[in-house]
């Protein structure tokens, strides 16, 4: 269906049929509210053509051409994906999500916009990242952030419940990391606030890498 700025209801019932999108409202101001997932994968659209409101499931945008991420709910209950599309921005992404959070395979420059805290992982492979200013403060699971253009991790998240994977090493990460520097051949990290013997230990086999 060809994009329109402006759909009426009708217009609005049609497309979340063809999209195979049930248990929906669609409130006064045209914007729908779905009781479950809302999947429009695989669809080639450049743009989402109707205003999600909230979305109680997962909401899934993949491989789907989008150049922007207008339209999209504001609230998802489980996990959002965008993945595998054309965008430079996050803007107009959820600010709430339920479990993770999925942005990977775009042609992103910053992650402003994204929500501060994700309870499952969250994934920015293979993008065009310089910074990770604005990422999440807190999440639940692993932290991913491969194939970018950074040469410093500063303003990763303080808390992270799984594997922090900045490339070839995957290793816990905590509040007593600080932040990790990049170089060709090796992976440095500082360690503050009284760091474990483990850390320790981490530090110690990463330097003699």
């Amino acid at each position: 269906m060809k994009y329109m700025k402006y759909m009426n209801k009708k217009q609005i019932e049609d497309w979340l049929f063809s999209m195979n999108i049930e248990n929906y409202v669609i409130n006064d101001d045209l914007s729908v509210d779905v009781n479950g997932n809302a999947i429009i994968s695989n669809k080639h659209l450049t743009k989402i053509p109707v205003k999600f409101g909230s979305v109680s499931g997962g909401f899934y945008c993949v491989f789907t051409k989008l150049t922007s991420l207008e339209n999209c709910p504001t609230s998802v209950g489980e996990s959002f994906s965008c993945a595998y599309n054309n965008l430079t921005t996050l803007e107009h992404c959820p600010t709430s999500v339920g479990e993770g959070f999925y942005c990977h395979n775009n042609n992103l420059t910053s992650l402003e916009h994204c929500p501060t805290l994700v309870s499952w992982g969250f994934n920015c492979d293979n993008n065009k990242l310089t910074s990770l200013e604005h990422c999440p403060t807190s999440v639940g699971g692993g932290f991913y952030c491969n194939n970018n253009q950074l040469t410093i991790l500063e303003h990763c998240p303080t808390s992270v419940g799984g594997n922090f994977n900045a490339g070839n090493i995957k290793v816990p990460c905590s509040p007593a990391v600080s932040k990790w520097l990049i170089t060709k051949d090796k992976y440095l990290f500082h360690i503050i606030d009284n760091p474990s013997p483990d850390m320790v230990s981490l530090y110690q086999m990463l330097w003699e890498i």
